[in-house]
């Protein structure tokens, strides 16, 4: 559950990286946010709802390709391909839409308080909404819910035009925060080595 933090703790979950993550967003009622509300006080985690499982194997079976990939490269790519035809085959015989099928490569701007990312349409400051957040390389998955704090109109390059969306996350295990705070402490670290090789060069 959410905590208020100060000081030094405060400023190490605020720290906030530019990324590309696999993410979707949805927009959620009040009455099951109240719900899942409900659920957190009650330690019950979110990822036990419907249609979440499909995401955590995913992520699990891409996680787990990840590394094998890095002992052994031509397995890995042969697992891959693999995985990539029983997926294929799946969705011919379920049918219809997938929560995989929602998941996009997108650039966001993130913290362990919340995150930013264009959208299509305008989203009302208060309006609650649900992520599906896949952190890369190491596909860590994080499900939340956040509530839209902003709004302006955002320019894409070579396209139209669009909104960027600032959210404040408004439930989040603890787990999954310091999950966000090492990965963006990732992220910085390469970034500063990339910019030293950078500059030495």
């Amino acid at each position: 559950m959410n905590n208020h933090y100060t000081g030094e703790a405060c400023r190490r979950q605020a720290v906030r990286v530019e990324d590309r993550i696999l993410l979707s967003w949805s927009p959620v009622s009040m009455e099951k946010f109240a719900v899942l509300k409900e659920y957190f006080n009650r330690g019950i985690p979110p990822y036990l709802q419907e249609g979440l499982t499909e995401i955590q194997m995913y992520v699990g079976t891409q996680s787990a390709l990840a590394r094998i990939q890095q002992r052994d490269e031509d397995l890995g790519r042969f697992l891959q391909h693999l995985d990539t035809k029983v997926n294929m085959l799946l969705q011919k015989v379920t049918g219809g839409a997938s929560p995989l099928d929602r998941l996009a490569l997108q650039e966001v701007i993130l913290s362990s308080v919340g995150l930013s990312f264009p959208a299509a349409q305008a989203l009302e400051p208060g309006a609650m909404l649900e992520f599906n957040l896949v952190l890369l390389p190491d596909y860590v998955y994080v499900y939340c819910l956040g509530e839209v704090v902003g709004c302006r109109p955002h320019e894409v390059t070579g396209g139209d035009p669009a909104q960027f969306v600032s959210c404040r996350f408004a439930l989040i295990m603890e787990e999954d925060r310091e999950r966000l705070v090492q990965h963006s402490f990732k992220k910085q670290s390469l970034a500063l080595r990339n910019r030293r090789l950078t500059e030495d060069s």
